[in-house]
């Protein structure tokens, strides 16, 4: 008799072999299609066109050939040395004036200033009278936000339109030199707020000592930096700012101790004060020092004379500003700065 083991063993063998599913044909990849060969961009030819392209912007193009021009400046600034990218920053500057410059007849200045006023009393006030605008003036208005384009309050109820502090600092900054680019990017973040208008301070003490303290360290950091004397002009008058504030938010009238120091102001210069190695703490310790003289003290060990002009200006606290001014080496601002530090991301000359 046979065996039915084998025999069933043989039969499943065959059953399994016939239940296999056979392998899947192996695809055979296709060719790929021929694709179109794109246009190499002369990138070369295309930097050199960059400046009469830039030149070319006035105040009827669009916000569109702006951001078309933006677009190029970001593929040639890294090809560029310092130099030749500050010749761009420059013409930016003069390209962006152009753009925004708008020619209005007296009525449609009043409009504008009207419009102006309308802001500053109901911000979210809508303008009735859009149509009597300039052409200019409704596109502007139709496109801020667009290429970095800005409707800002100047003060005494003005308007004006501006580039973006943040322009230079994406669009530049991130390929230039670390010092220019560390100015750029932080002048840029500062001037989003201005610290004032109508000549009264718009910032918090808190604040004034974080931007006197960054422009302090940034000249240990870069003393070699192309921005050198702008920095050290932003230090003088954040340092001004802190010590005296401005005309319309002094920080004191009188000096003549601590309790004539605005409060928010003495708090911060007494944090300030407890610094170490720093210029502006040693100037924060000084003045704590000086409200602590009296003012025959501050005679003797602070000669200062005034001037026949000075004693005539009608400035009762004018002597003790100067003795101040004397006993923390503050130096004398010129008031007719031809730089504006307070708008864009660089010092520019000031608007006409």
């Amino acid at each position: 008799m046979l065996s039915i083991k084998p025999c069933f063993a043989l039969l499943c063998g065959i059953l399994l072999f016939g239940c296999q599913q056979p392998e899947s044909p192996v695809t055979q990849e296709q060719p790929p299609k021929q694709q179109k060969q794109e246009a190499v961009v002369d990138l070369t030819q295309m930097c050199k066109n960059l400046k009469k392209n830039m030149s070319e912007i006035n105040n009827q193009r669009t916000t569109f050939a702006l951001e078309e021009i933006n677009q190029d400046l970001k593929v040639c600034l890294p090809l560029l040395k310092l130099n030749e990218q500050k010749q761009l920053l420059k013409l930016s500057t003069t390209m962006y004036d152009n753009f925004l410059e708008v020619e209005r007849t007296p009525q449609q200045q009043l409009a504008f200033e009207q419009y102006a006023f309308d802001m500053a009393q109901h911000p979210t006030i809508q303008q009735s009278h859009f149509e009597q605008f300039s052409l200019r003036d409704q596109y502007l208005i139709k496109h801020q936000g667009q290429a970095y384009i800005e409707l800002i309050d100047q003060g005494e109820g003005m308007l004006a339109y501006r580039r973006s502090p943040q322009y230079l600092a994406i669009v530049f900054a991130p390929y230039m030199p670390e010092a220019e680019k560390t100015f750029i990017t932080e002048l840029a973040q500062q001037n989003m707020q201005a610290p004032f208008l109508d000549g009264a301070l718009t910032i918090d003490p808190q604040e004034i000592v974080a931007r006197a303290l960054f422009w302090e360290n940034y000249l240990q950091q870069y003393p070699q930096s192309s921005y050198k004397h702008d920095a050290e002009y932003l230090l003088q008058m954040y340092t001004h700012f802190l010590f005296k504030g401005m005309n319309n938010s002094l920080v004191s009238e009188s000096y003549s101790d601590q309790s004539a120091i605005r409060s928010s102001s003495l708090f911060e210069i007494e944090k300030l004060a407890k610094l170490k190695q720093s210029h502006l703490a040693w100037q924060a310790q000084r003045f704590l020092q000086f409200l602590d003289l009296s003012e025959q003290q501050r005679q003797a060990q602070i000669p200062v004379k005034l001037t026949p002009q000075q004693k005539q200006s009608g400035q009762s606290n004018l002597l003790t500003i100067k003795q101040l001014d004397q006993f923390l080496g503050l130096p004398e601002l010129n008031t007719r700065s031809p730089r504006d530090c307070f708008r864009d991301a660089i010092c520019l000359a000031p608007a006409a």
